[in-house]
């Protein structure tokens, strides 16, 4: 038997790169093993069988084996049922595996991660607006790595008031604005759209573009200080409807 052998695990691609002359190195994620790494040998070969089923986005079972960091693939299935993602959702889609390669530590395994990741696929394959989806995916996937945001109650215990406007800054509950500029790494957002966002509610352009700005600011403090995404950056340049539903 292989040491360290697994078989048949469900698995996204997140990312895949040339690795020597014909094999490929691949960042997975998994249910059980979180994001790993896997070389699959030969599959950039003309003839090899997984070079059309190593695609993104796409529902695979995955078989490797090995003890070291990186191990190697010995058998991948696409289970099928999720449309290919083209255009704006395939960009989308882009941005949340640049996310997820940031922000997952290899071999941490979270399955809420997992299911996160895996309803917003399906979502961005069925269509579902962009601008809802990666607002929930972002407030999610901050929840499911334990830097879960305030959003019900301000500084001093008192319930958010709809009408109301809170600073905002990671790590700190909302403080009520009383006129002063927001400073660096603070948002200034309506108590409307903390409360909606608690809701998980995002169906209104007020709260996708508060959010976001929220959102950002709350990835920004996880990721630290290089926290430009080349995907975020690509959305912005092709102008993607207005600027609060893109990334």
């Amino acid at each position: 038997m292989n040491p360290g052998k697994v078989d048949r695990q469900p698995a996204y691609i997140l990312h895949a790169r040339p690795y020597r002359e014909t094999s490929l190195l691949l960042e997975v994620l998994t249910p059980e093993h979180g994001r790993l790494g896997l070389v699959a040998r030969g599959a950039r070969r003309p003839r090899a069988e997984l070079r059309g089923l190593l695609l993104p986005f796409q529902p695979l079972t995955l078989s490797w084996f090995g003890k070291n960091e990186v191990r190697t693939l010995h058998a991948a299935d696409w289970q099928g049922g999720v449309r290919q993602l083209s255009g704006l959702a395939l960009i989308c889609g882009f941005y949340l595996n640049e996310l997820l390669m940031r922000l997952l530590a290899r071999e941490d395994a979270q399955g809420d991660i997992w299911r996160i990741y895996d309803r917003a696929v399906r979502g961005l394959a069925s269509g579902e607006a962009p601008g809802e989806l990666l607002r929930r995916f972002e407030l999610a996937l901050i929840r499911a790595l334990g830097y879960a945001p305030e959003l019900t109650q301000d500084e001093d215990g008192a319930t958010v008031a709809p009408e109301r406007l809170y600073l905002c800054r990671p790590g700190f509950p909302p403080v009520l604005d009383r006129g002063f500029e927001p400073e660096n790494h603070q948002a200034l957002v309506s108590g409307a759209t903390l409360l909606a966002m608690a809701a998980g509610d995002f169906s209104t352009e007020l709260t996708r573009r508060e959010a976001r700005g929220l959102l950002r600011l709350l990835l920004e403090e996880l990721m630290g200080p290089d926290a430009r995404l080349a995907t975020r950056e690509l959305l912005q340049s092709l102008n993607w409807q207005t600027e609060q539903e893109s990334a």
